[in-house]
């Protein structure tokens, strides 16, 4: 992100201090916004996407702990993580300075500041998070790089950077729609094998009768249609990987005859005699939940242990926090270009009203809103009724009223620790009764 890109929020409440950064950025950024009173934090960060924060350490006693700049730093970090908060200060203050920057603070100025140096910080914290966002689209897939700076799904960027090198088997969990053939793509792009075939198939859509005859292809005469030779998804994967989706849908007849060619690591064609090796790294995907997997009247445990050497669960996007932001400007971005419309804007209620969504179609769903709202609207500003849901999506009623439940129940929960504790994480989890690590991932989840 470039200075002319950026939007930031200054907050003191000497007015002095506000009129002269106002006119020293003014001309340099996108938009310049000032906020005499800290207590206006909230209602300000909540609808605009702010770069960065120029944040006074020191307010008229509107908060009773000599540290306001530190309290008012905690929630801003509690509300938006991801923002870049700049400290100003005074020269006493160094040592209050250097514990906001282990509270989160990304930078600090020391009172009287120098233009340049101001300048020189903000276009520093813009690079490095311009960076940070390149991380966050994970190690750049050759078809589609994977989005996202929640909690949860650097969790699966993680597993994906350990487990892509080796050539163990991976099983690819999770609902409908969250991308689990993005894992699978990115897999294989991160592995020794990137340069071999990478092979899709949908294995819960063959039939019986065409299962072996796809994955283990064919000789000519083998049956009534088969004119010619042809290989099966196993041999044309030699070499590279083998992505095989919907696993969990196949019969008990089809697992048998799978599990023989992974323990063999050889496929006999239809109308064959002769045994082919193969070479494949496997990586399997299923939306079905683990809990009938384990059943073994419907899924056999021996093939379960011979596909699953590691696991890696899609969040659905309900549980990704800010990643529904991230998400729909990119796809909105993509769509506009497309479509050939200039550059959206987004009104806060736009933004309001996806984060308030249970997107029961994840990632899929949320593409398909995008992409429709872009072609609906005839300006360059998307507003919360350019939003329209689709009827195709539709979660268990009573079961997403007690999900909303239980999460406001553990929401509200935890926003009271933190207020009694004033952002204190570490009181804060030890009163839950959770681990920090553990508390970071509901205030990821709940965009606390």
């Amino acid at each position: 992100m470039t200075l002319k890109e950026a939007s930031i929020l200054v907050i003191d409440d000497d007015l002095d201090v506000l009129t002269a950064l106002r006119l020293l950025l003014k001309p340099l950024v996108k938009e310049v916004i000032i906020e005499k009173n800290p207590s206006n934090i909230g209602s300000q960060i909540d609808g605009n996407p702010f770069d960065i924060i120029i944040l006074d350490m020191n307010f008229n006693g509107l908060v009773n702990t000599g540290n306001e700049g530190i309290f008012w730093l905690n929630k801003i970090k509690k509300q938006k993580p991801e923002t870049a908060v700049i400290l100003i200060t005074a020269y006493a203050d160094i040592d209050l300075a250097i514990r906001a920057l282990k509270e989160g603070a990304s930078d600090f100025l020391v009172k009287p500041w120098k233009n340049e140096k101001i300048i020189n910080t903000i276009t520093s914290l813009l690079e490095s998070k311009k960076s940070k966002n390149k991380a966050n689209a994970f190690l750049q897939s050759n078809s589609n790089p994977i989005l996202g700076e929640s909690i949860v799904i650097k969790d699966v960027f993680l597993k994906i950077k350990k487990v892509a090198p080796t050539d163990a088997n991976v099983l690819i969990l999770g609902e409908n729609g969250t991308g689990k053939d993005l894992i699978a793509k990115a897999l294989h792009d991160n592995s020794n094998r990137k340069d071999k075939p990478f092979v899709k198939v949908d294995v819960g859509a063959l039939t019986a009768n065409l299962f072996e005859s796809e994955l283990f292809g064919y000789k000519k005469g083998a049956f009534t249609d088969a004119k010619e030779d042809r290989k099966g998804r196993f041999e044309s994967a030699n070499g590279g990987t083998l992505f095989l989706d919907e696993i969990g849908n196949i019969g008990l007849g089809q697992q048998v005859r799978l599990l023989t060619v992974l323990q063999n690591r050889l496929v006999t064609p239809l109308g064959s005699n002769e045994s082919i090796p193969i070479d494949i790294r496997l990586i399997c995907a299923t939306n079905i939940d683990p809990k009938i997997l384990a059943d073994e009247s419907k899924f056999r445990k021996d093939l379960i242990y011979r596909i699953n050497t590691l696991d890696i669960i899609v969040p659905p996007l309900r549980d990704r926090g800010t990643d529904i932001t991230l998400l729909s400007k990119h796809f909105i971005n993509i769509y506009a270009d497309k479509y050939n419309k200039s550059p959206f804007s987004l009104e806060p209620g736009f933004i309001s009203k996806l984060k308030k969504h249970d997107f029961p179609g994840n990632v899929r769903e949320l593409q398909y809103v995008l992409e429709r709202a872009v072609i609906m609207t005839d300006g360059n500003v998307l507003k919360e009724e350019d939003l329209v849901f689709s009827s195709i999506e539709r979660s268990n009623k009573t079961q997403t009223a007690r999900n909303m439940n239980l999460d406001d129940i553990e929401k509200n929960a935890i926003l009271t620790v933190l207020e009694k504790n004033k952002g204190n994480v570490s009181k804060s989890a030890k009163e839950l009764g959770i681990t920090r690590a553990a508390l970071y991932r509901r205030l990821d989840k709940y965009e606390l």
